[in-house]
């Protein structure tokens, strides 16, 4: 398996994405190493003292003023692991998994965690060797720590709770036998450090995020494709007009829209004597909608970059001050802003897309294409219900991306009064997501239909290469048929980037992190 070396407090989204989707192991920079030893060894000073240090030497939470004695720290630390495993739902994808593991790892790297480098160690072989607990998706309110979901992590180190090797699932301490690794036995505040922090609801919303972006490049390609397949026109997408607004979002997405469509034959034949004005804001306002959406990934990005690189868990070791201190970055109001903003772009990603969509398939509106894209209107219906499945996934998505940190329930008697909701938040971007990439392959499923209703005049050399791509394993629809396998590869397509693949590089090089 192909190694990551990371450095905590400097790692990259562009490294964590290449983590993410190529299922990369990862060991930290050895510059990191001095700061773990230095702040483990000042837990275990204070684990020996006599002075009450939250955490360490004391119970949690509500039960913080209960004095532990230092034979019982693993006692401790274990039973905090076994109690807060109560997740539930269905697993995090393994993919995901091990992102949480890595920004597990870039937490305690930071130095302000006091785990021993044995803790270190095993996170590290167990990515290596493939050693992924299963984690249930829900149980965190994203407050005090993604508690559920990491003591699950966590749980697996120990040799407890469910893990997966070589592709099966079993108990923790076979899938770490089977790998040649041993449990850990945690020293002072090591369950503690592993349990609070951010990591579950911040690898959610960077799954989300990596997906969103890939989503906005697959819809310049859909909406330019759109644009020809109703004879739209491209003089709102001069640069002038969006250098005078000045968002570069907006500036990239006009861009990437003109290079697509450069050398149309289509766009060329009605330059001259085209008696409508304007199109509708479907098409005319591409850039202004998809690049704000854009925009608005790009600010997010920076918060999640952050917060990736973050110490999150309580308390922290400042070993500079030589002192163990109460805080509260465990508090993830930052990754549900940034998971809300999320929803909102995938939300006005769609809509725009359902729109072009139904002005399309709508003869009133779509300059001349058949009825529902169809040669033979009447008896074959053509993408008429599909254009309905778009309208109930985009209306679904503006449901979801109704805000989730505005909500908060106090928890644990009290103590923790105000939760972010970070975790749900993040993880129905998963489900956002899934619902935009069978919208934009619907509407690829259009465009290249009505694109292919204005031959013998072809679309552009990039647009007819995208079309080609999706003719490879989606016919065009000459008479109806069996639909749901067209609109589940034409999302496929979508969701793995084919359709963007076949594009040189350096069309939609901009719109990345």
């Amino acid at each position: 398996m192909s190694e990551l070396i990371l450095t905590p407090g400097d790692t990259t989204l562009v490294q964590l994405e290449k983590v993410w989707r190529q299922g990369l192991a990862v060991r930290l920079a050895d510059s990191a190493r001095p700061g773990i030893a230095a702040s483990a060894a000042r837990i275990e000073a204070a684990a020996n003292g006599a002075v009450p240090v939250y955490g360490v030497n004391t119970g949690f939470g509500k039960l913080a003023s209960i004095k532990i004695r230092s034979e019982d720290t693993a006692t401790l630390q274990r039973n905090l692991i076994l109690s807060h495993c109560c997740g539930v739902g269905e697993p995090v994808e393994p993919e995901t998994v091990s992102l949480i593991m890595v920004l597990k790892l870039l937490s305690l790297g930071r130095g302000a965690s006091g785990v021993r480098p044995e803790v270190i160690q095993l996170i590290e072989d167990m990515l290596s060797r493939g050693v992924l607990p299963v984690i249930p998706s829900q149980g965190s309110v994203g407050a005090s720590g993604d508690l559920a979901p990491l003591a699950h992590m966590a749980a697996a180190m120990l040799g407890e709770g469910r893990a997966t090797f070589d592709g099966r699932e079993t108990s923790g301490a076979e899938a770490l036998a089977a790998a040649g690794l041993k449990p850990v036995v945690l020293a002072a505040k090591e369950g503690l450090a592993l349990i609070n922090g951010t990591q579950a609801s911040t690898a959610f919303a960077l799954a989300g995020l990596f997906d969103a972006l890939a989503a906005a490049r697959a819809a310049l390609v859909t909406s330019a494709l759109s644009t020809d397949a109703i004879m739209g026109s491209t003089a709102p997408f001069l640069e002038e007009i969006h250098t005078l607004r000045g968002h570069r979002g907006q500036i990239v997405a006009a861009r990437a829209i003109r290079a697509l469509m450069e050398g149309s034959e289509i766009r060329e034949s009605h330059r001259e004597g085209d008696t409508r004005v304007q199109d509708p804001y479907c098409i005319r306002c591409q850039p202004q909608v998809t690049g704000a959406c854009i925009d608005l990934l790009w600010q997010v990005a920076r918060t999640l970059e952050i917060e990736a690189n973050a110490a999150t868990d309580n308390p922290l070791v400042l070993t500079s001050a030589d002192l163990i201190v109460s805080g509260g970055n465990f508090h993830a109001e930052p990754v549900a802003f940034a998971a809300d903003q999320i929803a909102l772009a995938i939300a006005e990603i769609g809509a725009i897309s359902q729109r072009r969509i139904a002005l399309m398939v709508d003869p009133a509106l779509s300059h001349d294409l058949p009825p529902f894209l169809t040669p033979d209107p009447g008896l074959n219906s053509g993408l008429m219900i599909a254009e309905v499945t778009s309208a109930a996934l985009m209306s679904e998505n503006k449901h979801l991306a109704n805000p989730c940190s505005t909500d908060s329930t106090p928890t644990s008697a009290n103590q923790e009064d105000h939760v972010s909701m970070a975790a749900h938040g993040a993880r129905r971007l998963k489900r956002m997501n899934a619902n935009l990439a069978h919208i934009l392959g619907i509407e690829a499923l259009c465009a290249a239909a009505g694109v292919e209703f204005r031959a013998p005049l072809a679309t552009s050399g990039p647009l007819q290469a995208v079309i080609a791509k999706l003719r490879e394993t989606v016919p065009a629809l000459d008479q109806d048929r069996y639909m749901a396998p067209d609109l589940a590869e034409a999302a496929r397509l979508v969701r793995d980037g084919v359709l963007t693949g076949t594009l040189s590089a350096d069309l939609l090089a901009e719109v990345a992190l």
